[in-house]
């Protein structure tokens, strides 16, 4: 019998911290750099994945890697600059606040490496509202693989029947998929609702503030789906 929510998972850029457009730009330039000319909407629909598993999304899985570590420096060298402009998106740090309030577990599962991930928390400033928080560091593989939502069950003292998802991209909906969790999409991160639907999302808001104010009926939704 499928347990009631009592924790909720969150990744962070385009969910919590508006950094999604920052990081395109700065893969981009990186691309550049090594001469791969790679438009940027194609780019921008591929954020939410790691930088261990990016490349091979916008290159393609049989180029010649050789450079693709030197790459991934230079996206962190030429992100690291915006960190001090983060911003949360709307009602983030409230939405954090809520679900501890009501006794959910909170719990960030992201794809960002540590010093990125501590970039974010430093933006987001909710600590006092966190169960545990793992980053692209803690798993062997990123989205969508389900590696770090499995560290972040583990971390938190949760199963999958008990938690609900909240992401940005078709990755983060892979990636809750192949745990069964449901996921709630936010288009925050720039896609649309319909996208983020046709992958297999539970419910869509937004942005974290419209999460908020529907909070009790998307958990309600995300529990139904977890039965059916």
């Amino acid at each position: 019998m499928t347990k009631p929510v009592t924790g909720v998972l969150f990744d962070v850029d385009g969910t919590l911290v508006d950094s999604v457009y920052l990081h395109a730009v700065a893969w981009w330039q990186a691309l550049r750099q090594h001469d791969h000319d790679v438009p940027m909407a194609r780019i921008h629909r591929a954020i939410g994945m790691g930088s261990d598993k990016i490349l091979d999304e916008l290159l393609g899985p049989g180029r010649d890697a050789s450079a693709d570590s030197e790459i991934r420096a230079a996206h962190s060298a030429l992100y690291a600059p915006h960190w001090p402009a983060l911003r949360p998106l709307p009602g983030a740090r409230k939405l954090l606040d809520a679900c501890a309030d009501r006794g959910l577990k909170v719990v960030l599962a992201t794809s960002a490496s540590r010093p990125e991930l501590d970039a974010l928390l430093r933006c987001l400033d909710a600590d006092a509202s966190l169960t545990a928080v793992t980053s692209a560091d803690d798993a062997s593989q990123s989205k969508p693989a389900p590696d770090i939502l499995e560290v972040a069950l583990s971390r938190s003292g949760l199963s999958a029947d008990e938690a609900v998802f909240v992401g940005d991209s078709v990755w983060d909906v892979h990636a809750a998929g192949k745990l069964a969790i449901p996921c709630l999409g936010l288009t925050s991160g720039g896609l649309c609702a319909a996208e983020l639907l046709d992958h297999g999302a539970a419910g869509i808001y937004a942005d974290p503030q419209d999460l908020l104010d529907h909070l009790d009926e998307a958990l309600t939704t995300a529990f139904r789906m977890a039965l059916a």
